[in-house]
């Protein structure tokens, strides 16, 4: 609750609470959780598995992100 003098004081939330903002908005613990989720999707692979998409990729005519984004979103290699 603001003062007059601009600082800002806090009250106890009881027992049991952790101090954290609370969760009432669904939209930003959805767009961590998506953070989340796409970075470890996107995490670098090992060097093989780079190259053997890559050149999955070029045979294709396709660009590595574009094949990975299918391989990804289908769970199947083209």
């Amino acid at each position: 609750m603001p003062r007059d003098d601009g600082a800002t004081t806090f009250t106890s939330a009881g027992i049991g609470h952790n101090g954290g903002p609370a969760l009432d908005s669904g939209a930003d613990w959805r767009a961590f959780c998506w953070r989340k989720a796409h970075a470890r999707a996107w995490r670098t692979p090992p060097r093989e598995i780079v190259l053997a998409r890559l050149s999955r990729a070029q045979a294709l005519g396709m660009t590595y992100r574009q094949y990975t984004s299918v391989l990804l979103d289908r769970g199947v290699h083209l």
